[in-house]
């Protein structure tokens, strides 16, 4: 796929669970937090606690993961469901 692809996709689905998994092998698990023409950002989902249909920031809040787009391999949508 192609970075333009990504690029739209990722920011179509700010707000969403997703895990990423680059070229490289490495796994990321996240919510998508904004993305810019070479990187999407996550917020890790560590840093989430359960509320009545609302989704509160715990600690880790301010942590934010910068994965370039042209390394992402496959992009998958978890459900709300997932942690």
């Amino acid at each position: 796929m192609s970075v333009d692809h990504y690029y739209r996709l990722c920011n179509k689905n700010i707000g969403v669970p997703v895990e990423i998994r680059c070229h490289d092998g490495k796994t990321h698990v996240g919510v998508i937090d904004r993305v810019d023409r070479e990187k999407v950002y996550l917020k890790p989902l560590d840093g989430y606690s359960r509320g009545p249909g609302i989704f509160f920031w715990g600690f880790g809040a301010g942590l934010l993961i910068g994965i370039p787009l042209g390394a992402i391999a496959t992009l998958a949508f978890l459900p709300w469901g997932y942690w």
